[in-house]
């Protein structure tokens, strides 16, 4: 990316080059809805089907909480950050490897303007596959809201804390190997030992004091508090320690761009 001041344009300026890349990013991911919408509801909706079935009868996780509604916090949390994950990273790397990154590059887009227009088109695409999952999944069975307010703040944070974390896998991704690497390998588990399908009470000590490790641990405890009103940890830690994650990876993020890394050709 080429060298820039930042801080010298005007107000509409700079809302009219971000409304545009904005705009770029919801386009791209929305004219594939069937698969990049569509597709993770029908996953999410298949894993309550079948673990509910499986152990609906046998488990529970918080008195008077079925088990098949205590799962659906844990799936809907789950489609919103593994979506916002792929929303920027598969941007970028796709903008490398064809070619056009140069087009994004050379006009006169801030770092701040560039960071923040594939974080909003993240946060938006996970935030409608949560809402999607919700949707549906609510037509099998009966959820309750304690909190909603909580359940936003970590669904809008832990969406946008997984886009700033895609745009650092895209960057730092030459091929789509790397990055599927980086996903399946970082991402995927950190999701699935997140608790999604269970509490970490129901783990050995050891086991839970290394789950408290995991920032994906806090993105689903403090959004399933939303819901029910239980949590393994109190909401306000969990959302400060994503707070904390986010500004750490966002600093990260625009220290790659400014130093165009894997950007420049």
């Amino acid at each position: 990316m080429a060298e820039r001041d930042d801080t010298r344009s005007a107000p509409g300026e700079s809302l009219t080059r971000f409304g545009t890349l904005v705009s770029k990013e919801l386009l791209r991911f929305w004219k594939v809805a069937h698969q990049t919408v569509g597709a993770p509801i029908l996953t999410a909706l298949l894993f309550l089907l079948v673990f509910s079935h499986a152990f609906g009868e046998r488990v529970t996780v918080f008195r008077d909480v079925p088990y098949a509604a205590f799962l659906v916090p844990g799936l809907v949390m789950m489609g919103v950050l593994q979506n916002a994950f792929a929303n920027s990273s598969s941007s970028i790397i796709q903008s490398k490897i064809t070619g056009n990154i140069v087009f994004m590059l050379l006009p006169p887009i801030s770092y701040a303007e560039f960071f923040w227009a594939y974080v909003l088109a993240s946060v938006i695409r996970g935030l409608v596959v949560g809402a999607g999952v919700l949707a549906v999944t609510a037509w099998f069975v009966q959820l309750q809201f304690e909190a909603p307010l909580w359940a936003f703040a970590f669904a809008l944070l832990g969406s946008a804390l997984l886009g700033a974390l895609g745009l650092v896998a895209g960057i730092w991704a030459e091929k789509f190997d790397q990055l599927a690497a980086f996903q399946n390998f970082l991402i995927m588990p950190l999701t699935f030992l997140s608790g999604v399908f269970y509490s970490i009470h129901s783990l050995p000590p050891f086991w839970q004091a290394l789950s408290r490790f995991n920032p994906f641990f806090y993105m689903i405890d403090g959004f399933r508090y939303g819901f029910f009103g239980v949590s393994d940890v109190a909401p306000a830690a969990s959302l400060a320690i994503l707070a904390v994650s986010f500004v750490l990876v966002a600093m990260a993020t625009l220290r790659l761009l400014r130093s165009g890394y894997r950007l420049r050709g």
